[in-house]
């Protein structure tokens, strides 16, 4: 658990992530200035409580793609009832990117290895599924992953992991701001 201090500092750093983010859209633009509105009015930014207290919470997806192949990683969540990336709740004083590092190890048993050290997506969405509904502010991580590599994820939670080419992808049983990610991440990845 960080101290007061560090999770001061923490807060800041994630408010500074935000802030540094070029919208893709001007839905995202709205996304990140209510993000922005939220981190500064004061109030708690971590889930302390499952299933969603409090109601408004930081989550970390990260999405494996392979750039050789232009693939990519899907996991068929049992709760949601979608396909999504992976990811997870931001443990009150973790930073996102030690979330992404800690979920990857737990979901998929590799090791994240970043293509972008910031988030390139932020979205703000009311929860669907199986799940008590709350709002997720969820930063949008992209790892450097392989088709070819062996993948143990964590049956407890999905169904099903899949390497999707971005054609094939199931927008309409995935998350609602997927495809606007995926417009998104093509020309980063193409031209990285």
């Amino acid at each position: 658990m960080a101290s007061l201090q560090e999770s001061h500092l923490i807060r800041e750093d994630i408010y500074q992530t935000i802030e540094t983010l070029v919208p893709h859209d001007s839905l995202e633009q709205m996304h990140i200035e209510k993000a922005l509105c939220w981190i500064r009015s004061g109030v708690g930014i971590f889930r302390i409580a499952k299933p969603a207290t409090p109601d408004m919470h930081l989550v970390s997806y990260f999405m494996l793609v392979d750039p050789e192949r232009g693939k990519v990683l899907l996991c068929d969540h049992k709760k949601a009832g979608l396909w999504l990336p992976t990811g997870g709740h931001v443990e009150p004083g973790e930073h996102p990117r030690q979330t992404v590092e800690r979920e990857v190890q737990e979901e998929l048993g590799v090791v994240a290895q970043f293509l972008m050290e910031s988030p390139l997506f932020i979205t703000v969405t009311k929860t669907t599924g199986n799940v008590a509904i709350h709002t997720d502010v969820t930063l949008w991580y992209v790892l450097k992953g392989s088709c070819n590599e062996e993948l143990i994820f964590d049956s407890e939670e999905f169904h099903a992991i899949r390497w999707f080419e971005s054609q094939e992808i199931p927008f309409e049983k995935s998350d609602p701001y997927m495809k606007r990610f995926i417009a998104k991440l093509l020309p980063q990845v193409s031209s990285g």
